[in-house]
């Protein structure tokens, strides 16, 4: 197991140097920073083997997460602008571990948060769990996911664009969107206890790495809309995939 603490997780440089990497067996990969910010075109949440093991796409960028813990609201997203730092979850993350997939724990308000992501072998089909290990007495927890897609192939960022088709088909415990014809329909199952569709482009995503390279280092994400959870009862879960599951 490697476990990182508090110490690497919330410095800045040390943390957005550590990667962590999920594949799935046919060609499908989840990757990012330890503290969720993406600093390569080729971070995100589902990059889907569409002609396994080859047509890459990068469906699913990431979710950006805002635990609310009574009143008192903290993003748990670390992003990095054109120019700026927004928002600067990694400040809460406390720990990092592979065991033997990767985990992260958050600790704001008196709550400890664990978040764990992993991919089922042979299918483009990622899972994400938020588990709350603990809370102040008598407080409601709540969690807000806010999905970012890019759909595009994973060598490429994509931009703002007239094209998209933003409508959200929802059914009882999942949501699914299709922003471009020819490309994969992305499933989101989950057991949130509110789905509020409609959403807006988040521009202008710096990936310093990109940017090291000479090549293309801004992006446009698009979010689709909200889910929300009630931690105090039950852990958050959300499975993307390009299967109906």
């Amino acid at each position: 197991m490697i476990r990182l603490t508090e110490e690497v997780c919330r410095d800045f440089e040390q943390a957005r140097q550590r990667e962590w990497l999920e594949t799935n067996g046919i060609g499908g990969f989840a990757c990012s920073t330890i503290m969720g910010m993406n600093t390569r075109r080729y971070h995100g949440l589902l990059t889907a083997a569409t002609r396994p093991p080859v047509g890459r796409m990068l469906l699913l960028s990431k979710l950006e997460a805002t635990l609310r813990v009574g009143d008192a609201r903290v993003d748990l997203s670390t992003n990095q602008y054109v120019g700026a730092i927004h928002p600067a979850g990694f400040r809460y993350l406390s720990g990092f571990r592979l065991d033997p997939y990767p985990i992260f724990t958050f600790e704001c308000e008196g709550a400890v948060l664990e978040q764990s992501v992993f991919m089922a072998y042979g299918s483009n089909t990622t899972v994400l769990t938020y588990r709350l290990l603990s809370a102040p007495n008598q407080l409601g927890v709540r969690l807000e996911l806010r999905p970012l897609i890019a759909f595009r192939d994973y060598h490429s960022t994509t931009h703002e664009n007239p094209s998209l088709d933003s409508r959200v088909h929802q059914e009882p415990g999942r949501m699914s969107v299709q922003p471009y014809v020819g490309l994969p329909r992305l499933y989101m199952a989950h057991n949130a206890d509110h789905v509020e569709a409609g959403g807006d482009w988040y521009r202008r995503f710096y990936y310093s790495v990109e940017a090291e390279r000479g090549l293309d280092s801004v992006e446009d994400l698009f979010n689709p809309g909200m889910l929300t959870f009630d931690l105090s009862a039950r852990p958050a879960t959300v499975v993307a995939s390009t299967e109906a599951v």
